[in-house]
């Protein structure tokens, strides 16, 4: 299945050269009616301590239950190594993707969970949550407990 002219009119980064971006960009769903998850995921990603300029690095998940709109992976990509360069509390920083990330998409529910190695003998996970559609967000809760049940049963 390809993508239409106008399903990709709005997209500016997807093959050109790669700078690191705070632009997200979408694409149009094709699936609008239907409650799907979408998870994307880095381990990749860094920024630094805004008091000691010291590296911090994570993994970032991505998940989210698209509405009118999907987001187009490199920019992400671009995004996410945007923070390479500035200090940034992890609360901070986790909180600040899932709002850009909401405001670009609209979805039915997002979550952004950064985990955050150990530095200084603490380790750091921070998950940011925002629901605008409660039965999305309540069908994949429960199918993701029911996966949990089944791999506990095994």
């Amino acid at each position: 299945m390809s993508s239409t002219s106008s399903e990709t009119d709005g997209l500016t980064i997807l093959g050109r050269p790669a700078q690191p971006s705070k632009k997200l960009e979408a694409f149009p769903n094709r699936a609008p009616d239907r409650y799907y998850l979408v998870t994307l995921e880095t381990s990749e990603f860094t920024c630094l301590c805004p008091i000691t300029g010291q590296p911090d690095f994570a993994t970032i998940q991505i998940s989210y239950i698209p509405d009118q709109k999907v987001v187009e992976s490199k920019s992400l990509k671009l995004y996410l190594w945007s923070y390479r360069n500035e200090g940034a509390f992890h609360e901070h920083v986790v909180n600040q993707i899932m709002d850009d990330l909401a405001k670009v998409l609209d979805p039915h529910w997002i979550r952004v969970t950064g985990v955050f190695n150990i530095r200084g003998g603490i380790g750091i996970k921070v998950e940011a949550e925002k629901t605008k559609t409660p039965e999305a967000r309540s069908q994949w809760l429960q199918q993701a407990l029911n996966t949990r049940q089944k791999v506990e049963l095994s």
